[in-house]
């Protein structure tokens, strides 16, 4: 039997991400291919850098995007910035602080772990007390934005704590980035990583990437090899930085870079501090129409992110129905729950070009629809 093409339909994604892409953003990725090394492309990587620069609010030279998703951002942070023997302090509030620690262990650190409850925000205290008991700690890492529960850290404190005790710091950004406030520069962030697909509305495969100087500095000062080839960002570093001609890498994915390009240049011309309030305004929205529905949410007003939404599975409801009625009848996927809430909670994502009164109305009447069905 013949093979033909793939065509899928149109969804509207209200998940954990993928996110909803502008349609002029998915337009540019089929403009002509040129090559990763062309004068024109190089031209178009600087702007990316700037466009990247000012999403985060930095002025590190060295700001890129990795040409691989959110996870690879997160590795290359660890194994640029963790040498065997590294002592690093871990914070673990769901899913993705879970996975900094894994990547502490391959890299030969010596993790200490500050864990909370999952669906609320890492405690500040309990990591300056683990600052003050591991005076030797060198890094120190957390979840911005924590995708498996919807919970937000407040990244200013902790990286400030960072700095007060002489460590390094790793923030995962990849569901913060363009969504809610964040400024690398003012808060003191070292090494930064984010995700392509969540607030900035754009295909996934790429991570943006930014470290501050003193990151730059311990790269360059490593003792042993980084221990992935590809992820070394001192030889990326040479591909991303320097007038005119540029060192060869890896053959960068030049459609997808196409396609950022188009997506921060909205978050740009819409401006940063507007799309915050805006994620801000279509969360209210959502939990006005939610709390009608007699819906709760997993975290506290204080703590919870605007776009992604955790909610409790209101008792006696089939989770996999309700999601199955949402795709096969509406064409709209939210998430499930992951770890400690699957089965116990869904996930409605907010993020980027998804956060919009149509696609609020039509989650609160269709979440509706299927709860009565």
């Amino acid at each position: 039997m013949p093979f033909q093409s793939f065509n899928p339909p149109r969804r509207i994604l209200m998940g954990p991400g993928p996110s909803d892409i502008n349609p002029a953003v998915l337009n540019a990725m089929s403009r002509p291919v040129i090559g990763h090394l062309d004068p024109l492309f190089v031209r178009m990587m600087d702007e990316v850098k700037q466009l990247l620069q000012y999403a985060f609010q930095t002025e590190n030279p060295f700001t890129i995007a990795l040409s691989a998703p959110g996870s690879a951002g997160m590795e290359a942070c660890f194994v640029n910035l963790v040498e065997p023997g590294d002592k690093v302090i871990v914070c673990i509030n769901g899913v993705f602080g879970g996975r900094q620690l894994e990547n502490v262990k391959r890299c030969g650190g010596i993790p200490i772990c500050v864990e909370d409850e999952w669906g609320r925000a890492v405690n500040v205290e309990k990591v300056e007390q683990a600052l003050k008991d591991n005076p030797d700690a060198t890094v120190l890492s957390f979840v911005h934005a924590e995708t498996s529960t919807g919970a937000r850290s407040d990244a200013k404190a902790i990286c400030a704590l960072a700095k007060q005790y002489g460590c390094l710091s790793i923030v995962d950004a990849v569901t913060s980035l363009g969504g809610v406030e964040l400024r690398v520069d003012e808060w003191g962030i070292d090494a930064i990583y984010s995700g392509s697909q969540k607030c900035l509305s754009c295909v996934p495969g790429l991570s943006p990437l930014s470290f501050s100087a003193a990151a730059v500095e311990k790269i360059k000062q490593r003792k042993t090899p980084v221990q992935s080839w590809f992820l070394d960002q001192s030889l990326v570093m040479q591909y991303w930085s320097g007038d005119g001609k540029r060192a060869y890498h890896h053959t960068a994915p030049v459609n997808s870079l196409y396609a950022l390009h188009e997506s921060l240049v909205h978050l740009h011309n819409e401006g940063l501090e507007n799309s915050w309030a805006r994620h801000q305004e279509q969360h209210q929205a959502l939990a006005s129409g939610l709390q009608a529905l007699g819906i709760e949410f997993v975290v506290p007003e204080a703590e919870r992110l605007p776009q992604l939404n955790t909610i409790y599975i209101p008792e006696g409801v089939d989770d996999a129905k309700v999601r199955s009625h949402l795709l096969n009848v509406y064409n709209l996927e939210i998430g499930a729950g992951l770890g400690a809430f699957a089965g116990k909670a869904w996930r409605i994502g907010l993020m980027g070009y998804a956060a919009r009164n149509e696609n609020v109305a039509l989650c609160l009447a269709a979440l509706k629809d299927a709860l009565s069905s």
